[in-house]
């Protein structure tokens, strides 16, 4: 029996500004009946074509944030990182703890602001990011578990999700200080799942995309779509349960609860 009633997969983009149109953002979404389905969306001015506007990062926050309160347990899968390595926390003296670390990123990377480039944060026309930035060399544990997901801060690499990451962070703070209490950060709120749940997980989409056929989507849209089949997969199949308990000894299973996972990676 399925834990989840729906399932989204989110191939995300860190490029422009919060409420800019990305054709690089995707979204598709599956449920126990039906496979992974793209989805538009319906808000701000139609293109000549009479198609809708692609997703920004602003409307994806709002709409799953509609769909995460609707009381459908629902699996959610992103692809950025949620955290950042342990060794970050210690050189700025953060305390360990996640929502923590989102009120300081949001305070000095506030890309979830209008007009807000990640770039315009590195070069300092706003926020601080001597405060949110660390060593190219620096890995999250879960990071060194996988044969190409790269650092956080590897920016300007091919390849690399920190971009991405870096403008959806303070989108993550929105949904936890916007959602209803049935809403579960995965591993953050614990490795458990309470039943009944939605769960919010990082995703690293290269696991998946060559496990489906690609048909006639484009990258961007194939990584999404492998997202999404591949968590209502392993829910139906029942493996879920397996994922959300990685075999981690117990002081790493205390690093990853800060640092997070990629869900998947065993």
């Amino acid at each position: 029996m399925a834990s989840f009633e729906r399932y989204i997969g989110v191939d995300y983009s860190g490029a422009e500004t919060a409420e800019s149109s990305l054709k690089s953002i995707r979204v598709f979404v599956a449920t126990p009946a039906t496979e992974p389905l793209e989805q538009f969306t319906r808000s701000g001015p139609l293109t000549m074509r009479n198609q809708p506007r692609y997703w920004s990062r602003e409307r994806v926050a709002k709409w799953l944030h509609e769909r995460l309160s609707d009381g459908t347990p629902t699996l959610v899968g992103i692809d950025h990182v949620f955290s950042f390595p342990l060794t970050f926390f210690e050189k700025h003296g953060l305390a360990r703890e996640w929502p923590m670390f989102l009120d300081h990123f949001q305070r000095h990377c506030p890309t979830d602001m209008r007009s807000t480039y990640v770039d315009f944060v590195r070069e300092g026309a706003c926020g601080a990011w001597q405060k949110v930035t660390g060593d190219p060399k620096w890995l999250r544990l879960t990071e060194t578990w996988t044969a190409t997901a790269k650092s956080v801060f590897q920016l300007d690499v091919q390849g690399a999700v920190a971009k991405s990451s870096y403008a959806g962070i303070p989108w993550l703070r929105y949904l936890r200080g916007e959602g209803t209490s049935k809403i579960h950060f995965w591993p953050f709120d614990g490795w458990d799942v309470p039943q009944g749940y939605s769960v919010v997980a990082e995703v690293y989409p290269s696991l998946w995309m060559k496990r489906f056929p690609r048909q006639d989507r484009n990258g961007d849209q194939h990584a999404a779509y492998a997202v999404a089949a591949w968590l209502r997969r392993a829910d139906l199949d029942g493996s879920l349960p397996e994922f959300f308990q990685p075999h981690l000894n117990p002081d790493e299973r205390k690093i990853a609860a800060i640092e997070g996972w990629i869900l998947g990676v065993v």
